[in-house]
């Protein structure tokens, strides 16, 4: 028996040190509460298991709004860039997202450097065995080594390492990602108190010797120019460092992999686990994808400090040797040395069916979850869930209301919505296709979104707040700019320069933006808007084009909303409720959905058991 003592009295324990963990603990300590980050290894913090980027489509996203919230992602994804691109360019607004090649490195170091110099945060090594509880309440969190952090409440942000088991050919290691222990104490727990528990997979791809890579053979990817950056609280434009490279599998490629299927632990009954459907391994993508004859692959530095090459798109669990040949099979990759070899992971995670919209555990008061326990994929995932539990846990242990974000206020909120009113089978990754609201919700308006909220929580700091009011009052004075008259001579000669039809009447800039003209060119012609930081002008130029379609949105979601505001009683008795049909009263009971909304988007009750709850509710 393993003698217990105390660690220590804290408000808040966070369970594990990545993205989630991270952004949760920052959420707490920056809004006052005595927090204790517990992590596995103090080198783990905020890693980057597998890619070494930041954003992307719809993830791009998820961090400005981490960001306009008060969070610290965005931030230190600006610190650590080797470039950034804008993805999705060419289609429109909505759907654009930012994308950071990172320096993974730089990525640990900076955040950690963060979280030790943030006030009210202690950090410290070990591994979570059990969540202490009292009269169905967290009282503190037990490690291995017996000592006792005492709380009012947890977060657990575990990542892959729940029992977790790195898996390639025929060997299966209980392993963490990249050879860190894994968390073999706490599932049994988690049971426990309650906690549906089930197997998800992931994988990452081999690194490679930049030295033996032949670059020359390969597509070039530069970042953008004078990009401007994830966070609201940097102005200037991020610097491009290291460029990126393509290349492709060929027929050579798909053959090896296809004359070994038999050694790959996905096909020969290894691995039955679930894995993400939106990023399946290379064998995966042979076999589902036979009538293509190449996929892509992006070759990305790891860091500016290391030679590590990454290859996205080829995440694998064949053996050592198939993989060999396989990366070799590959223009300039020819003769190139693996540095690490790829893997598949398997580890335990929650149904996150048991969740409130807060992340909190239904069963344990004060028990929050939050990333990839939580079943989704991705940092930014993570991150995102890190921060609302955080945020959550410390408004109600200071007495005030919970922030729950609406499907049509944040791309977080279609998340966390998604997984505790739908569950999820699969690692869950987030989509813009999610979002039935995306042309509301844009990642270049997060901060007018977002930020008022933050602040209102106590996470978004005067600075913080103050540039936003700044830039707010910046897109307010361009959108009123832009509804400045031209004459008719001077709007019809500028149409007809663009290859436009032309005018004889007066337009106003914003006339001639709707008619196809592009902000810069009007700043080109007539010096407007001015005063203007690009960002806020930008937002003004992606409103007045997609004016007629953001108010009938607006329109959509005060119907939506009307759901949301009609509030179903926690302990309403749904076995009593005449008419509903029998799934539809299992489905109810086990969510306990608090809105008609809410009620409406879970599967299995249709629109007639919602129309029955409406007439329970008169």
């Amino acid at each position: 028996m393993i003698p217990e003592f105390s660690e220590g009295q804290f408000d808040v324990v966070v369970v594990g040190a990545g993205h989630a963990g991270c952004e949760a603990a920052l959420a707490c300590a920056r809004t006052g509460l005595k927090t204790a980050m517990l992590t596995l290894n103090l080198d783990s913090i905020a890693f980057m298991a597998c890619n070494p980027s930041v954003g992307g489509t719809a993830k791009g996203h998820l961090v400005r709004e981490i960001d306009a919230l008060g969070g610290e992602m965005g931030i230190n994804a600006d610190k650590t860039a080797l470039q950034m691109r804008m993805l999705n360019v060419g289609k429109g607004a909505a759907v654009q997202s930012l994308r950071c090649q990172s320096d993974k490195h730089a990525y640990h170091t900076e955040m950690k450097r963060t979280l030790e110099h943030t006030p009210n945060l202690r950090i410290l090594q070990g591994e979570a065995a059990e969540i202490l509880t009292e009269d169905g309440r967290v009282t503190g969190v037990k490690t291995t080594y017996g000592g006792i952090l005492y709380c009012r409440a947890a977060i657990l942000a575990t990542g892959v390492y729940l029992n977790a088991e790195t898996i390639t050919g025929d060997v299966k290691q209980r392993s963490g990602p990249n050879g860190f222990a894994p968390a073999t104490a706490l599932t049994e727990n988690l049971i426990a108190l309650g906690y549906g528990v089930r197997r998800f997979k992931t994988g990452t791809p081999a690194r490679l010797d930049g030295r033996t890579v032949d670059f020359g053979e390969c597509a070039i990817q530069y970042g953008d120019e004078d990009i401007m950056p994830f966070s609201f609280m940097h102005g200037a434009p991020v610097k491009n460092a290291l460029p990126c490279y393509l290349t492709y599998t060929n027929a050579r490629t798909h053959e090896i992999i296809l004359s070994n299927l038999d050694r790959s632990p996905l096909y020969n009954g290894t691995i039955q686990s679930t894995g993400p459907r939106y990023c399946p391994s290379i064998e995966t993508k042979v076999v589902r994808f036979s009538d293509k004859d190449r996929h892509q692959l992006f070759l990305e530095p790891e860091g500016a400090d290391t030679l590590e090459v990454y290859v996205q798109g080829m995440s694998s669990s064949l053996p050592h040797d198939v993989q060999r040949d396989m990366y070799r099979s590959v223009k300039g990759l020819e003769n190139c040395d693996i540095m690490r070899y790829a893997y598949a992971i398997e580890y335990d995670c929650i149904d996150t069916l048991d969740l409130y919209p807060t992340l909190e555990f239904k069963k344990v008061e004060g028990l929050y979850t939050a990333g990839q326990i939580n079943g989704t994929s991705g940092y930014e995932e993570a991150a995102a869930q890190g921060l609302m539990a955080g945020l959550n846990a410390s408004l109600k242990l200071r007495g005030k209301p919970p922030l729950i974000l609406g499907r049509d206020e944040a791309y977080i909120g279609v998340m966390i919505d998604d997984l505790v009113t739908k569950g999820t089978d699969e690692p869950y990754r987030m989509m813009t296709s999610r979002a039935e609201h995306r042309l509301e919700i844009r990642q270049d308006n997060a901060d007018f979104r977002l930020t008022q909220k933050g602040y209102d929580c106590g996470l978004v700091t005067e600075e913080r707040y103050a540039r936003y009011l700044e830039r707010k009052k910046e897109y307010e004075s361009a959108l009123c700019q832009l509804n400045g008259r031209v004459s008719a001579a001077d709007a019809d000669g500028f149409l007809r320069s663009l290859g436009m039809e032309g005018t004889e009447k007066p337009l106003t800039y914003a006339d001639m933006i709707r008619r196809g003209a592009e902000l810069k060119q009007l700043k080109e012609r007539f010096g407007v808007p001015v005063n203007c930081g690009a960002g806020a002008a930008q937002s003004a130029e992606i409103y007045i084009r997609y004016e007629g379609y953001l108010k009938k949105g607006l329109d959509r979601i005060k119907q939506a909303r009307k759901l949301e505001e009609r509030r179903l009683p926690p302990d309403i008795d749904y076995e009593k409720i005449g008419g509903l049909r029998l799934e539809a009263r299992e489905k109810l009971t086990k969510i306990r959905p608090a809105s008609l909304g809410q009620a409406s988007r879970i599967p299995g009750v249709n629109p007639a058991d919602i129309a029955v709850l409406i007439l329970y509710l008169k």
